[in-house]
């Protein structure tokens, strides 16, 4: 009688252990079944490290990418330059992240059925992007390396992120061959993981804080006579700007006002304003996530201090994630954050669809309607409004000094003003000097072809 107990107890025992591994069997493959299908090694959805299942189209709808069998890029090979940083290359040299990343989705798994639908077909995706601004963008660039920025700060719809140098994919060049630096980086995706010494474009950042925690800031004035001493060390600018206030200051890019301004905010403010704008911060959106940035005054010196809230130093900023604090700003304190994939059916079922979510409030209205005014003064005074038809744009240039007798790189960013066409950008041009010459003309093209998409031109 013991001995027949004693089994007894032990086949309950298996019996249990039994039940609770196939509990945590199907407990992992409901909650992780869509991960292992998706996972990079599936020969099932992939193919040389990208997707390889569905189509991609545009915002318009115009085909990018066809993957029901081989890879099969647009039949227009600027489009397909233009797009190859987001779509990925056929060695997987370019990874497609942001595609990828609803992989199940197109491939139109479930947990009875596994991948695809029963039509036996995969998933259409829609991005945000439009070919047609991406390909002004590229055409804007000329062969010169850098990336441009716009999306929506109302719904977050990314309408162009073009990052050069790029390639055809369908007369993939040799690349390991080139001595020639064109193709330096060009397996980078520069808007996502790149970061850049951003220059005057963060006097924003230092204009916003003074007039946050500085009290009586519009009343006050600043003298510049082409230096700011500090010792025998200086700040200085390429000329004398006589007096000025916080917005001719923020108009005529001067760094002796910035420094003196740099000196009332002081580095306790600027480090919390740093952190509670986001502009170092990472930014996730569809499985991607960009560089960090950079904002770091532990044991400097006051020119030190001075020179990172005028953008040099050791300041970086990623394109991305400064895009979105302009989206920020011209939200009245709070934006959307960005998004790339707009939609991913399988069959005729919708699978994904995107939604806008809000970067959370940044600053004060108030502060926000002021750096608006100020920076809509910028164009309208310096770098002119005739280069934006119809358009109320804001905006800032920098030039961020590299050194190593490199050329500056040019950057510009900013906003348009309008309900109609509620755009923040962002353009780098690598070694382009001064920002607002260089990146203007860019600038103009880009945000036509972006006003002629919205009116559905």
């Amino acid at each position: 009688m013991n001995r027949v107990t004693k089994r007894t107890w032990i086949m309950g025992l298996f019996l249990a252990v039994l039940l609770v591994g196939m509990a945590l069997f199907l407990w992992e493959y409901v909650t992780k079944a869509g991960e292992w299908v998706t996972f990079p090694g599936s020969p099932h959805v992939y193919n040389n490290a990208n997707i390889g299942c569905g189509t991609v189209t545009d915002r318009s709808g115009n085909l990018l990418l066809d993957i029901t069998e081989e890879r099969t890029y647009s039949s227009d090979e600027t489009t397909r330059k233009s797009t190859l940083h987001w779509l990925g290359d056929r060695k997987g040299y370019i990874s497609a992240s942001a595609v990828s990343h609803y992989a199940g989705k197109m491939a139109g798994f479930d947990l009875v059925n596994g991948v695809y639908d029963s039509s036996g077909e995969g998933g259409e995706m829609t991005l945000t992007l439009s070919a047609r601004v991406q390909n002004a963008a590229l055409d804007a660039m000329d062969g010169r390396k850098g990336t441009v920025g716009v999306y929506n700060y109302k719904t977050g719809e990314i309408l162009c992120a073009l990052t050069t140098p790029t390639y055809d994919p369908d007369n993939v060049p040799d690349i390991a061959s080139d001595t020639s630096g064109q193709y330096d980086g060009v397996y980078l995706n520069r808007f996502l993981q790149s970061t850049y010494v951003p220059g005057s474009i963060f006097k924003v950042v230092t204009t916003a804080a003074a007039l946050d925690c500085v009290p009586d800031i519009l009343d006050k004035t600043f003298t510049c006579y082409g230096a700011y001493e500090y010792g025998t060390e200086k700040v200085t600018c390429e000329k004398a700007h006589g007096t000025l206030t916080l917005k001719t200051a923020l108009a005529n890019s001067c760094n002796c006002a910035f420094a003196q301004i740099a000196e009332l905010v002081g580095k306790k403010n600027m480090v919390k304003y740093v952190k509670q704008f986001g502009v170092t911060d990472s930014l996730s959106f569809d499985g991607v996530t960009t560089a960090e940035g950079n904002y770091d005054i532990s044991n400097t010196a006051p020119v030190s201090f001075a020179w990172s809230c005028i953008g040099q130093h050791t300041d970086l900023i990623n394109p991305a994630r400064y895009m979105t604090f302009m989206g920020a700003i011209a939200g009245c304190g709070e934006g959307a954050e960005p998004y790339l994939v707009s939609e991913v059916r399988c069959g005729e079922e919708v699978t994904y669809e995107a939604k806008a979510k809000t970067t959370g409030r940044i600053m004060s209205q108030d502060v926000a309607d002021q750096v608006k005014a100020y920076m809509r003064n910028n164009v309208q005074s310096v770098y002119g409004d005739w280069n934006f038809t119809g358009m109320n744009v804001c905006a800032k240039s920098g030039t961020s000094q590299l050194g190593g007798g490199q050329k500056s790189n040019a950057m510009f960013a900013g906003f348009v003003e309008d309900e109609q066409y509620p755009l923040a950008f962002i353009v780098v041009v690598e070694n382009g000097g001064y920002g607002s010459a260089t990146c203007v003309p860019v600038l103009s093209k880009v945000l036509a072809a972006c006003k002629a998409v919205l009116d559905g031109e």
